[in-house]
């Protein structure tokens, strides 16, 4: 995907970037003041903690809108079980099976071809932990394909361009 063409953000991306606290760098340490000063410095130290409690109110609220929604997240977690647990679950059935074959001396199964078959079956869980989650369809209203391959391009193509700009940003 370009970088130079606009797209479309999806409800839950976050339209600018976070500013950093400052907490910190503030003004003079409260020991350092006369009686006056402090009382001046507590009485700010309060409207501060409540413009805060009030900032952090709406700041919930704007992490909650930022979040990723509901059907979205579903979707991605119905993918992710199916694309990460069936080669996974297949993994441990061949180890159990090859161990049933060889205690029984129905066949004589070698150790590599298990290890390999299984450490197989576990590498595609992995990999279909990631696909199930780029598969999924962001967009609230479409559900999209069942494979996913079209949604798959869409959204590493989001997450590529995302990666770009965080590291020409930092």
């Amino acid at each position: 995907m370009p970088s130079d063409s606009p797209r479309n953000s999806l409800p839950f991306e976050p339209n600018r970037k976070r500013k950093k606290a400052a907490g910190a760098s503030e003004g003079k340490s409260v020991q350092n003041l006369n009686k006056d000063q402090r009382q001046s410095a507590q009485a700010q130290a309060v409207q501060k903690s409540a413009k805060t409690s009030s900032s952090t109110r709406t700041s919930r609220t704007a992490r909650s809108e930022a979040s990723i929604p509901e059907g979205v997240s579903r979707r991605m977690f119905r993918r992710m079980v199916i694309f990460s647990g069936v080669p996974t679950f297949l993994g441990v059935g061949v180890f159990f099976l090859s161990y049933f074959l060889l205690i029984n001396q129905i066949l004589d199964v070698p150790k590599y071809a298990v290890f390999l078959t299984t450490l197989g079956c576990f590498g595609l869980g992995v990999v279909g932990l990631s696909y199930g989650a780029l598969s999924a369809s962001w967009d609230e209203d479409r559900l999209g394909g069942w494979f996913g391959a079209s949604e798959f391009k869409v959204n590493f193509g989001r997450l590529t361009e995302a990666w770009r700009t965080s590291r020409k940003s930092s």
